[in-house]
Formats: C-alpha cells, structure tokens, sequence
C-alpha cells in the first residue's frame, strides 16, 4: 500500500482523512433505512457517503466517496500500578485507501481547482494510528 500523499491544496493526510470523518458525521447523507441498520451493526465497514469540498477561492463541490465507519471492542479497567488503567482501544480505521482528485467549479485565476480526497477501499478494528487518525493517544 503506497503513504497517503497530499494534494495540491497542501493538506496533510491526516488532515484530509480527519475532514472527511468530520464532515460525514456533521453533514453526512443518510436514508432513513440505512440508519436503523446502522444502529445494530457493530464491526468496521467501508460506507458511502456525500459531503461538500470546498476550498477559499472556489466554488464548492458535492462529492460522494467512501469512508470508514463502525464500532470496534473498546474497554477499560483500574489497576494497581500507573498509569493506573489498563485499556484495550480498537477504533475503525483506514486499513487500504486511494486519492481521487476532481476539479472545483468557477475557481479564481491565482487558485488551483485541484481537490485531493481519501477514498476508503478497506477498513478494520485496529490500534488508533496518528498516520491515518485523530486519536486521542498516540502508538
């Protein structure tokens, strides 16, 4: 699996991947249907969703891509020596992913439409990694 680069825009893939997560779970498209089945699955998997690129200097664009989403085994227990918990945390994570690029609409002269976005092609419960993920605590 070739590192996730950064687009023309110079965002970081840590940045592009958490603006992705952070606008499917604000504005993400969902049908009724799909929320009530969502609510009993528990696992990783890669789901479709639609949110607005936008970019300074450009018009914004709907795009519909694919991103990780579910719930992993997490857990928690007090023990007698520091750091005095003991936690076992599995989050939902990027495992294989592409870059797609599309053209912004009716961008300024001085500015690139060039947008570069994350593409979920497998996702799994693994250990939160600062390379792909916001996480709380780094490994």
């Amino acid at each position: 699996m070739a590192p996730l680069r950064s687009g023309a825009q110079g965002l970081s893939p840590v940045t592009l991947c958490c603006v992705t997560l952070a606008v499917w779970l604000c504005c993400g498209a969902h049908t009724k249907a799909s929320v009530l089945n969502l609510k009993r699955f528990i696992g990783c998997a890669v789901r479709e969703f639609t949110f607005l690129a936008r970019k300074p200097g450009c018009s914004g664009l709907h795009i519909t891509t694919d991103a990780c989403w579910g719930r992993c085994e997490t857990w928690e227990k007090p023990v007698l020596d520091p750091p005095f918990i003991e936690s076992h945390q599995r989050v939902c994570t990027y495992n294989e992913t592409r870059l797609e690029t599309v053209q912004l609409p009716n961008c300024s002269a001085d500015v690139d439409p060039s947008y570069t976005y994350p593409v979920a092609l497998r996702c799994d419960c693994g250990v939160c990694l600062t390379s792909t993920t916001e996480c709380i605590t780094s490994v």
